[in-house]
């Protein structure tokens, strides 16, 4: 059974920068669709980023284009979420998400199978 761990969250002042890990086990990610959603107090879930293993594509929700940087590295099994200019509106719990059925647009919660817990990103003003 696959297991995806965050961290890296933390207390940011408004235009800092802090990068998230979500370090995979219990089997290889390296073909899987992997993505980055977050979810503020009291709204949906929503979309961050998401890298398409049959695409090659990246892809970012629009608040976050320019600022935000999805990368991986397979053979740590590890995928990252490099992010500067942070604003407060960022403020949230962020979560990385992984799918075994790869799709070209992958950008909908329902696309993914296995999530990690949670890692809290809070951007003072």
């Amino acid at each position: 059974q696959g297991q995806l761990l965050e961290s890296g969250g933390g207390l940011v002042q408004a235009g800092g920068s802090l990068r998230l890990s979500c370090a995979a086990s219990g089997r290889t990610f390296s073909t899987y669709d992997m993505g980055w959603f977050r979810q503020a107090p009291g709204k949906e879930r929503e979309f961050v980023a998401a890298f398409s293993w049959s695409g090659g594509t990246t892809y970012y929700a629009d608040s976050v284009k320019g600022r935000f940087t999805l990368s991986r590295d397979n053979a740590k099994n590890t995928m990252y979420l490099q992010m500067n200019s942070l604003k407060p509106e960022d403020t949230a719990v962020y979560y990385c998400a992984g799918s075994r059925m790869t799709r070209l647009v992958p950008l909908q919660t329902t696309a993914y199978d296995y999530w990690g817990q949670g890692t809290q990103v809070t951007v003072s003003s």
